[in-house]
């Protein structure tokens, strides 16, 4: 039918985008076929939406043409009237680093740079791509989650990355592209069948379609179903999670859970939980062989044990009967010290430690809390921070001895790998305060004087 592809492909992204609201849509122009095609239709659909239209494109600089490239995009956006944002970035990828895997980075890097509160980003993956996708996860051997492939609408930074022509086929952007005339960007990278994707779309999808032609359209509809069970295993592990953590939050950059519960699951949902908490905390996934080393050496590990099990990008460690979950920690010299005026404000620590920040309070007649140091001593003696050394003693309000700093962090259940990286509030040579834990006698203000409190962020 004559004219039919393009009435048909503004009203399946018109549908789609009703349910994505946005201030900002973002089209992520590559200049390729498709992402023309879903730029010249938000172009034909712009008096029918509530919000602006506008363009990002990314110059990965990987190809002797990508200069015109950019050109070109730029010309397409003005005959459109589109603004459009042009990043030039350098996506050569890094040692042990895939091409494809260096240009994605880098292009999803500059976009979370734009996209704020309100915004969606837009990109121009459909059917093909969907199908593509799951049987890359199939042959890496990914779960529900992975087997979801690509979802139609997710968080992305402030705002959020939909994808409106996931459930079009491929065959109807290029009819599109053919009714309108479009000209479109044809990069040669994408017949290089050294390329994962390039090799399954040109020689393993059409030996499948000439089979079963509705081939990509019922994978879709398979990572659809997976879709779904992996958010079904999701709220099993919200619940598991809720019940053995209790919100518990050390750091930022650590969370814990609670190991004897995790004990008394079933090994399936543990697992589950445990990728579950792992993707929470923001840390890369893990695969199976890690899962193993979380099962031999955290889980069933002796009580006294601090194991330690670690992956690019992530690690647990356990500590008496909790698991904890961070990002690396990062090399660091605990002899360092840090003079601090501390009246001018915070203090940053290095290694992703955090920044130390005083709090003045004033002295009031109703006031009866002396927790924190006596402001007076604080300024009137030199102030530095400082990381245990070992050998550091402090005696606590309401006690006659001094005790040892390890054992009052023991006591209070400090995890080995965060003792030394706490910071030590000293006034002149002496031990003044454990930031977030103690405020040691000498130096405490008296009930009713100003008082100086300090926290780490």
């Amino acid at each position: 039918m004559v004219n039919a592809a393009a009435p048909l492909l503004l009203q399946q992204l018109r549908a789609e985008l009703e349910a994505i609201p946005a201030n900002r849509y973002w089209v992520a122009y590559s200049g390729g076929v498709d992402s023309h095609v879903l730029l010249h239709a938000m172009a034909a659909l712009r008096p029918q939406l509530s919000a602006a239209v506008n363009a990002v494109h990314v110059n990965h600089g990987l190809n002797p043409a990508a200069g015109q490239w950019a050109a070109h995009v730029i010309s397409i956006c003005d005959a459109l009237s589109i603004p459009c944002h042009l990043f030039n970035v350098d996506a050569r990828p890094r040692r042990g680093e895939s091409p494809e895997a260096a240009a994605r980075n880098a292009r999803y890097h500059h976009f979370s740079q734009l996209i704020e509160a309100g915004d969606v980003l837009l990109t121009a993956h459909h059917q093909e791509d969907q199908a593509e996708t799951l049987l890359l996860q199939l042959l890496r051997g990914a779960g529900p989650h992975g087997l979801a492939a690509m979802p139609l609408v997710a968080p992305f930074s402030a705002g959020q990355l939909a994808r409106p022509l996931l459930n079009t086929a491929q065959a109807l952007i290029n009819d599109y592209a053919q009714e309108r005339s479009l000209c479109w960007i044809e990069d040669p990278s994408n017949q290089e069948r050294g390329f994962e994707r390039n090799y399954l779309r040109h020689d393993v999808v059409p030996l499948l379609k000439a089979h079963w032609p509705a081939f990509s359209k019922t994978v879709s509809r398979a990572a659809a179903h997976c879709a779904e069970a992996a958010g079904l295993l999701d709220e099993l592990a919200a619940e598991d999670l809720q019940r053995l953590s209790g919100g518990a939050a050390e750091r930022p950059l650590a969370a814990r859970i609670s190991l004897d519960g995790l004990r008394q699951l079933a090994p399936e949902r543990r697992r589950n939980i445990i990728r579950f908490w792992i993707r929470k905390c923001s840390l890369p996934t893990v695969s199976t062989k890690i899962m193993d080393q979380i099962n031999a050496s955290l889980i069933t590990a002796r009580d006294d044990a601090v194991p330690l099990v670690r992956w690019p990008g992530g690690e647990l460690r356990r500590y008496r009967e909790d698991l904890y979950a961070m990002v690396p920690l990062e090399p660091f010299d605990p002899s360092l010290q840090f003079r601090w005026c501390w009246q001018e404000g915070a203090l940053e620590l290095p290694a992703a430690i955090g920044s130390v920040v005083a709090q003045t309070h004033l002295a009031t007649s109703g006031d009866s809390s002396s927790k924190g140091l006596s402001r007076t001593q604080c300024e009137q003696q030199p102030l530095s921070v400082r990381f245990r050394q070992g050998g550091e003693r402090c005696r606590l309000p309401g006690r006659t001895q001094h005790h040892q700093l390890k054992g009052l962090l023991q006591q209070a259940g400090v995890p080995p790998w965060q003792r030394d990286r706490i910071p030590l509030i000293y006034l002149g040579e002496q031990l003044a305060a454990v930031v977030g834990y103690f405020y040691c006698a000498p130096f405490q203000a008296k009930r009713g004087e100003a008082r100086v409190t300090f926290a780490l962020y």
